[in-house]
């Protein structure tokens, strides 16, 4: 397949899990990439898909505007345009019922999983729109109704709302968004730890309720793969959606978040 031959995307937290497996999988469809993410890490993948690939990496904090205008001016100078954008930064930091939790860390966990979307959607859309086209797919998650993570719940709850109302804006003028809500997902252990605390026995109990819950929320009873999640993905992405927007696409065996 080769949807995405010639077109330029740009993908947020890219240095492994859901955006390391999206960044590959473009790749192998023709896409000219500018990968994304807080760790050096993603330089390395820039080594791994450049040979054959057009690749542009780029390290930054996207919880923060200027770093996410910053990286949308780098990639526009570099490729010329910007056709899709995937907005995959976020993640539970922590993991406990909502009383458990401080207010830092609320402030946290919406600065993480809502923030970068919200940011890097309104540095990338003036280019989108100049040029009259475009793609937008936000990640958000099943965890806007589940357990012991009401904050980043909230966040991702923002970002179906962001997907929405945004596509109501830009729908006649040539942008799509959308985005998809994956349930559990099988990856390998993460290689930068979103809390770099010790998990207590208590916060290992709560993390396994979240586990217990996910998977009898999901009609299939298991997790998800990387690739069935890049594949939603992708296809949301590409031009085979074409006719579709402002939509959130539950990615989760069936539990519908």
């Amino acid at each position: 397949m080769s949807r995405f031959n010639e077109k330029v995307a740009l993908i947020t937290g890219a240095a492994q899990g859901i955006g390391l497996r999206v960044a590959q999988r473009m790749a192998a469809e023709g896409a000219r990439l500018i990968l994304v993410d807080r760790s050096e890490r993603v330089l390395a993948l820039q080594e791994e898909l450049a040979s054959a690939h057009p690749v542009l990496a780029l390290t930054a904090d996207l919880e923060q505007y200027d770093e996410c205008r910053r990286v949308m001016t780098l990639a526009v100078a570099h490729f010329g345009r910007l056709d899709v954008l995937v907005n995959n930064v976020g993640g539970t930091i922590w993991a406990k019922p909502f009383e458990h939790y401080e207010a830092p860390q609320i402030e946290a966990e919406v600065r993480r999983s809502l923030f970068p979307t919200l940011w890097c959607c309104h540095a990338a859309l003036p280019l989108m729109l100049e040029q009259g086209s475009g793609a937008i797919v936000n990640v958000s998650s099943i965890a806007t109704r589940s357990i012991n993570r009401v904050p980043y719940g909230a966040a991702k709850g923002g970002v179906n709302a962001l997907t929405a109302c945004l596509a109501f804006e830009t729908a006649g003028r040539g942008v799509r968004v959308n985005a998809t809500a994956p349930g559990g997902t099988e990856a390998p252990p993460r290689l930068i730890p979103r809390n770099s605390a010790e998990q207590s026995p208590q916060e290992k109990t709560w993390y396994q309720q979240i586990v217990d819950q996910t998977l009898d929320s999901s009609l299939m009873k298991r997790y998800g793969t990387l690739d069935e999640q890049a594949a939603a993905i992708l296809f949301l992405a590409s031009d085979d959606a074409s006719y579709i927007t402002g939509v959130t696409l539950p990615v989760g065996g069936g539990d519908l978040g």
